[in-house]
């Protein structure tokens, strides 16, 4: 199961289970909320760590900018466009 196909189960988990969405959320104001947030994932049977959750976010990115306008550097990364875990929250 790739990092995305895990985000988006957790997320339908959680949209399901409103303690769980209460746990995710309230991982923003822990010291180190995305380490937070693979800890409450794995609880849940989904091993997620941070590193896979960043380089998801990267590697979408890269992917959709080499699929636009030739694959050229033509467009400026928008804050926090590929910030998974903010991604996330905010669906949530």
């Amino acid at each position: 199961m790739t990092a995305m196909e895990k985000l988006d189960e957790l997320q339908h988990r959680a949209r399901q289970d409103k303690a769980l969405k209460e746990k995710l959320l309230h991982t923003q104001t822990e010291t180190n909320p995305l380490q937070e947030f693979c800890r409450i994932s794995r609880e849940e049977g989904l091993e997620l760590y941070p590193m896979e959750v960043i380089c998801a976010g990267e590697e979408f990115h890269a992917a959709m900018k080499r699929s636009t306008n030739g694959g050229g550097e033509n467009s400026p990364k928008l804050d926090g466009q590929d910030d998974f875990y903010e991604l996330f929250l905010a669906g949530l």
